[in-house]
């Protein structure tokens, strides 16, 4: 099986003038295509600062971290915004969708922003591609303030798959849902990691974090699989 992401002993220290905060400390992980991970834990366990170094929006103090074997941990910022482009799909819990274009164009952004140029045929081939898979098509026409936050979810999970990525990282993706939309959209991932989608999810309900594969807790910085935990006790 294909290890998608890899990290060997990340730690991540925020410095100020009179105090060091250790916010990841080595942190080593592995993700294999098409696991589906859960990464629970109190407020303030770091859970974020995981996230967004995965995602490259942050780097780690030390530690190394590979993306489909490519060492990216001594990237520049251009190179890690063209990797994070190419390589990872994002969910947040706020959609980050933009009002003024349609749900079509939203989940395009991704295969615009590409380095290398690609047909407009198979932009609209691969948008439509997506939109089906989570059933939204019908809605593509529409701005995403005229839709409900249910379907906003599904056109950013849309748009993060639109450019096949190695992994998608969602972050707390029910978190502004009512549970009936909630559930439907935990369903939806399950069906994607079902039809190969590697996902890496952090989450602070424990109900929605029991329907990955494989389970973690992040406890002050330090990251321990659930059944190691159990092991122990």
């Amino acid at each position: 099986m294909a290890t998608k992401i890899k990290l060997i002993g990340i730690s991540k220290v925020y410095e100020t003038e009179s105090v060091e905060t250790h916010a990841l400390q080595n942190v080593s992980l592995t993700i294999d295509s098409g696991e589906y991970i859960s990464i629970s834990g109190p407020s303030g366990c770091g859970k974020s600062t995981l996230l967004s170094i995965l995602g490259l929006l942050d780097f780690a103090t030390t530690g190394q971290y590979f993306i489909e074997g490519q060492d990216i941990s001594a990237l520049s910022l251009d190179q890690a915004a063209a990797i994070r482009n190419e390589k990872i799909g994002f969910i947040f819990q706020s959609f980050n969708l933009i009002d003024e274009l349609s749900v079509f164009e939203n989940v395009a952004l991704p295969l615009r922003y590409q380095e290398n140029a690609i047909p407009e045929s198979t932009i609209i081939s691969r948008v439509n591609e997506c939109l089906a898979a989570v059933d939204i098509a019908h809605r593509k026409d529409h701005k995403p303030n005229q839709l409900s936050g249910g379907q906003q979810q599904r056109v950013a999970i849309a748009r993060a798959l639109v450019a096949n990525p190695a992994i998608l990282l969602v972050d707390e993706p029910t978190g502004n849902l009512d549970s009936k939309s909630g559930d439907q959209v935990m369903h939806l991932l399950e069906q994607l990691n079902k039809e190969g989608v590697t996902i890496c999810m952090v989450t602070h309900d424990s109900r929605y974090a029991g329907m990955a594969k494989k389970r973690y807790q992040l406890l002050d910085g330090k990251l321990v699989e659930e059944s190691l935990m159990r092991e122990a006790v």
